[in-house]
């Protein structure tokens, strides 16, 4: 359920939590609507009196305003019963009918102001009881403003404005953290001010000498760490900052990719400029394509980078490093998936141990991303690469980014490096699920986020799930009643025109799904037989084989889902919702018509820019707009 956005700032009440006290004013109103109506009809035609004219003029416009306010009423509790706690997707047309409510707060106020005055004057000689009842009338719309008023203040967050910094005095700034930590040291240390005022305001009979004083402190610290404000708005911002530098490691084909109409001509220009001799660039970008692409995506300056390696072999990824000077750090980028070479190395997805210090527990990783995580540990360390760059900036801090292949690789080398850089943080876009032992995947939580956008197929892929999909789609095979023409038809028809999946008749149409646990060669022959073919495919749980030890994802993992979806192909509109996730709910593979899409760079990018968009953006870290474009599928 989270805080109400109004008047561009989160509230401490959410947008669910208007039905019993806007069905109490509901009712409220409507019997006063109804008795001021039966007292203007009883009265229709005596309103000759002195003043007769401007209180009739007043019932009218009471009535119609006590109508509106009915509606308005109607269709905030209507909308707060929509939805659960934890999806406030059907309520999004909220802050719109709370406007709607607190602008007839205006009429409403004048109007009893008008009332007041009608009553106090001496020269009305109209009907006392009429009278008494614009009294009552002036006095129940002066409660209920004032009510509100109360309940404003009740709710009224100080620390939801979420794009102030909360810079204290001077000497309280840290100038060695990045405007990111300083963000929220500064917030944490305003919540704690707000609840010490609180209590201070609760327990005003008390008494206010040195020990009271120490208690008020110490317990608004821990209400403060208690309803401690959820950091996710903060990673999201970072993350979609740092995205862009794990898309600029493609290069050019992603750049032309997502550019296909301007693409090339803005690389033009760096392409035929001779870089090489300016920078320490290795490998085979001879026409500076590629570091133009990087330089047209990031924003950074030529003096921004300290070494760009395109070398790329087996178990040997291209990689970069750069100054950010927008988050004062070393950022350490990541190529993911893009050559053959990056396949085979993919493809090599035996274990192999990754001895860490202060791990308890087997600590083993992907084969072929920790050969490449060690190619770069070699590159960094053994070449002197990040000295040189700490020596630029020795106040910033590392953090390291990738995806996909780029981000697994990442995640190992952040686990490398972890025990040299105790401050050094890791953002793994898209990386795979089959990458730590649960010892490790434990131990990197404190420093590494991972980012999963929708049915992510390679979030999900490891040794395990992939026998165990293996199992399930043979054994659907067998159980399916539908052509297979139907099938593909009906998953063209969702990636072309949109929809749901769900609404599609599924494989097992009136089947039990008890069906899947029978034998997938169920003739009697072979069930006699016992053939190997057949044990191979019923034996028990892939999981449990010690061919397939479990690995996890790396880090915290945020996961991102669609909310909805509008339009289709490149005009598609989408809207996204993020939450913290666990490895858990990445388990088992997804057939989906989005389990590739999901993965693209690109799609990642844009749902994280979309996010931030709709959440305000965070100061230090509002991603600028560069030129990759968002939604493209």
């Amino acid at each position: 359920m989270p805080g109400l956005q109004l008047f561009g700032r989160r509230w401490a009440i959410a947008s669910d939590d208007l039905v019993f006290p806007g069905a109490f004013e509901l009712l409220i109103r409507f019997i006063w609507w109804v008795g001021m109506l039966v007292l203007y009809s009883i009265h229709k035609g005596h309103f000759d009196c002195a003043g007769g004219p401007l209180l009739q003029s007043y019932f009218i416009v009471l009535l119609v305003m006590l109508g509106a306010i009915i509606c308005s009423m109607s269709a905030i509790v209507y909308v707060s019963m929509q939805g659960t706690i934890s999806n406030p997707g059907p309520r999004k047309c909220m802050p719109k009918l709370v406007y709607i409510r607190m602008a007839l707060y205006l009429p409403e106020c004048a109007w009893a102001i008008m009332g007041a005055i009608w009553v106090s004057d001496n020269g009305v000689k109209c009907d006392k009881t009429l009278v008494h009842v614009i009294l009552l009338t002036v006095i129940a719309s002066w409660i209920i403003m004032l009510f509100t008023t109360i309940a404003v203040v009740f709710v009224f967050d100080p620390l939801g404005h979420k794009k102030a910094l909360y810079y204290e005095r001077e000497e309280d700034h840290n100038l060695e953290s990045s405007q990111s930590e300083q963000l929220i040291y500064n917030f944490k240390k305003t919540a704690t001010r707000v609840w010490e005022t609180r209590i201070r305001l609760l327990c005003c009979c008390i008494g206010r000498d040195n020990d009271n004083r120490v208690a008020f402190s110490s317990i608004a610290e821990l209400l403060t760490s208690y309803f401690a404000v959820d950091d996710l708005d903060v990673e999201l911002d970072k993350a979609a900052h740092y995205m862009q530098f794990a898309a600029a490691a493609y290069g050019w084909p992603l750049y032309v990719y997502s550019n296909p109409l301007t693409g090339l001509c803005k690389l033009c220009g760096e392409c035929c400029q001779n870089r090489r001799a300016q920078h320490d660039i290795v490998g085979g970008d001879h026409l500076n394509c590629h570091f133009g692409s990087i330089l047209q995506t990031t924003g950074l300056q030529y003096r921004d980078f300290i070494h760009i390696s395109f070398h790329n072999r087996i178990y040997e990824i291209p990689f970069f490093v750069a100054l950010d000077h927008k988050t004062e750090t070393i950022l350490v980028a990541v190529r993911g998936t893009l050559s053959l070479e990056d396949v085979l190395t993919d493809l090599s997805a035996d274990c192999e141990n990754l001895h860490t210090d202060g791990v308890d527990g087997d600590c083993f990783s992907h084969k072929g991303i920790c050969q490449a995580a060690c190619y770069i540990y070699r590159r960094l360390i053994n070449d002197g690469i990040l000295n040189q760059a700490f020596t630029v900036a020795p106040e910033y801090k590392l953090v390291i980014v990738g995806h996909s292949l780029g981000a697994g690789t990442a995640a190992v080398l952040a686990v490398q490096l972890r025990s040299s850089f105790p401050t050094l943080k890791c953002y793994a876009f898209s990386p795979p699920g089959g990458l730590f032992s649960k010892a490790l995947a434990d131990y990197s939580k404190s420093f590494i986020i991972s980012i999963i956008v929708g049915k992510d197929l390679v979030p999900r892929l490891s040794l395990p799930n992939m026998d165990d999909l293996k199992n399930r789609i043979l054994r659907m095979v067998v159980n399916c009643n539908r052509p297979k023409y139907q099938i593909l038809l009906h998953g063209c028809w969702y990636e072309l025109f949109g929809g749901s999946p769900d609404d599609f008749p599924t494989e097992l149409d009136s089947r039990n799904m008890a069906s899947l646990t029978q034998p997938l060669l169920a003739e009697q022959t072979i069930m006699v037989q016992k053939s190997s073919s057949y044990s191979t495919l019923t034996d028990g749980c892939p999981l449990d084989s010690p061919r397939y030890p479990h690995l996890f994802l790396p880090g915290k993992v945020i996961h991102i889902t669609e909310d909805s979806r509008s339009g289709w192909l490149c005009l598609s509109d989408v809207k996204y919702r993020a939450q913290w996730s666990t490895e858990a709910s990445f388990s088992s593979i997804y057939i989906s018509p989005r389990m590739l899409t999901d993965h693209m760079p690109d799609i990642v990018l844009g749902a994280l820019r979309s996010l931030c968009q709709e959440r305000g953006g965070c100061g230090p870290c509002q991603t600028p707009q560069h030129d990759l474009p968002t939604n493209r599928f």
